[in-house]
């Protein structure tokens, strides 16, 4: 399956008082591994970024006047987004700004059934907890180091790296090879079934040589 992890920045918190987006991205994924496929735009929105905002993200009237609008860019990104599982940290505030923009330019808005919240997830596992993009990161120990600004494409990175940590998912790959492997097994009539009993360190250090093997070369 294909998954789109998706943040935007914006000139302010609320689109019902005209606030627009001033960058949207997104990165794919196909069962959580990265295909390498990213939608990254600057976006010029047309009127003034507050000060608010540009405390969080950095992006000035100066910077952003001579970017492309939301407009120029609409196609593509719903092309990109097309018939993928979209995870947003906080869905409502950036899937409200977004169909808020489509619905001015009369096209189809993002359907929140292709949507999953992060956050929601995050708050189910770790009720009662500050559940940020920030303190999750903390949490599974994911370097914040190049977050001095609010970026969202650097957002969409720790994100999918935090989503990955909250369905104990830090392996797709291997399990999937894993299920695949136990089929064949299953299927071969000669297969003989013998369990052996491992010793508990002797799974620990192979569990810790994988870990580090898979955050090489996926992540």
């Amino acid at each position: 399956m294909y998954e789109i992890f998706l943040d935007t920045e914006t000139t302010g918190l609320s689109y019902k008082e005209g606030h627009k987006i001033v960058e949207v991205a997104c990165i794919e994924t196909k069962d959580l591994i990265s295909t390498g496929k990213v939608f990254h735009k600057l976006i010029n929105p047309k009127r003034k970024v507050s000060q608010e905002a540009i405390n969080v993200h950095g992006f000035t009237d100066d910077f952003l006047k001579d970017k492309q609008t939301f407009n120029e860019v609409a196609d593509e990104f719903l092309e990109f987004i097309k018939g993928k599982k979209i995870i947003i940290h906080n869905a409502p505030f950036d899937i409200g700004f977004l169909n808020n923009e489509l619905k001015h330019l009369k096209k189809n808005s993002i359907d929140n059934n292709s949507v999953i919240d992060s956050l929601e997830v995050a708050r189910n596992k770790f009720p009662g907890t500050s559940n940020s993009l920030d303190a999750l990161c903390k949490k599974f120990s994911i370097d914040l180091s190049k977050r001095t600004k609010h970026n969202a494409l650097l957002d969409c990175e720790l994100l999918r790296e935090v989503y990955i940590n909250l369905l104990d998912a830090k392996e797709p790959k291997l399990d999937l090879l894993t299920n695949n492997l136990e089929e064949k097994i299953i299927k071969d009539k000669n297969y003989h079934k013998e369990i052996v009993n491992i010793p508990e360190d002797e799974i620990k250090t192979h569990s810790d040589f994988l870990k580090k093997e898979l955050k090489k070369n996926f992540y």
